[in-house]
């Protein structure tokens, strides 16, 4: 059942509020068994296969992380010798940041553009397993499933896993606060009001957002730890990416405070930051935090063509 079950638009408009496997009476896990289908279909459309075999591999996982530690270094070696900044913190001193923004840019380009091939492949097999009845598709509601997506409307019908819905909503604005903040401080950094400022709004709304991801994370690890029965085992997916998140997020508040208190540590701290980033960032794609695409392109194609 392979090839019907890659395109198929059910799998994606399931919200895994973990409901089916709390009353199924085999207790057999339908939301791992979807949740694995999910997993199949990263690997099925990813190309080059290798991006998702380094984040899904743990042995592969130190040259997913190798690769920018690469970059980066490359990067800071045409800035000039490695020498460490004596005074007051700046991490602009060190980290050229517009080559470093730049170059971010690129890969990031690149990657989300290969990602954005699998989406197609993903849409011409949805079409082709699940075709617009007569009359039906064509215009795709772009406002109703962006209005789904930031409402999490479909969560509320969940009975025995409610929680999920106010975890995913704190990791998934806390995040998504965090990008447009990093988006600020490029902008910053190119016109040259960098370093923010303690009690600058974008500063503030970052600490925020770092708050919301800490308790967000926070719900979600005890819950998988205390409902195995109902979730499923978890497996290196998708603590990889609870991880990763939470040390996004944690090594940002230590480059702040780092930054503010002067430590000896700051730009050893940064660029460990750096690394986490690019490493969340370029592969999001290819990691389980790609349910994001995948699922939003399946609800576009679903409504477009009157699927409920």
């Amino acid at each position: 059942m392979k090839e019907k079950l890659l395109g198929n638009v059910d799998i994606w408009l399931c919200h895994q509020c973990g409901d089916c496997s709390s009353y199924c009476p085999r207790d057999v896990k339908p939301a791992s068994v979807i949740a694995a289908i999910r997993l199949k279909t990263y690997e099925h459309y990813t190309r080059p296969r290798f991006l998702f075999k380094m984040v899904s591999k743990p042995a592969l996982l130190p040259v997913a992380l190798g690769i920018p530690v690469v970059v980066i270094i490359f990067i800071l070696s045409m800035a000039g010798p490695f020498k460490i900044p004596q005074g007051t913190v700046d991490y602009s001193a060190f980290f050229p940041h517009a080559l470093l923004n730049s170059t971010f840019s690129a890969i990031t380009l690149l990657f989300y553009g290969l990602a954005f091939r699998g989406m197609r492949s993903f849409w011409k097999e949805m079409s082709r397993n699940t075709p617009a009845p007569k009359g039906e598709g064509g215009r795709i509601p772009f406002f109703r499933v962006f209005g789904e997506i930031l409402s999490h409307s479909n969560f509320t019908g969940c009975g025995t896993q409610k929680i999920r819905k106010w975890a995913h909503m704190l990791v998934f604005y806390g995040f998504g606060l965090l990008i447009l903040v990093t988006l600020y401080a490029i902008w910053a950094s190119i016109t040259h009001n960098y370093p923010l400022p303690l009690f600058n709004p974008f500063k503030i709304a970052g600490n925020l957002a770092s708050l919301m991801i800490y308790k967000g994370i926070g719900i979600i690890f005890f819950n998988r730890i205390g409902n195995r029965s109902v979730i499923g085992k978890s497996g290196y997916t998708d603590w990889l990416l609870l991880v990763a998140i939470g040390v996004l997020t944690l090594s940002g508040s230590l480059v702040q405070m780092a930054r503010f208190g002067n430590w000896a540590i700051a730009y050893h701290l940064y660029f460990i930051h750096l690394v986490v980033v690019w490493f969340v960032i370029m592969y999001l794609p290819f990691t389980k935090l790609g349910h994001v695409l995948y699922r939003t392109t399946a609800l576009l194609y679903a409504r477009s063509i009157a699927r409920k």
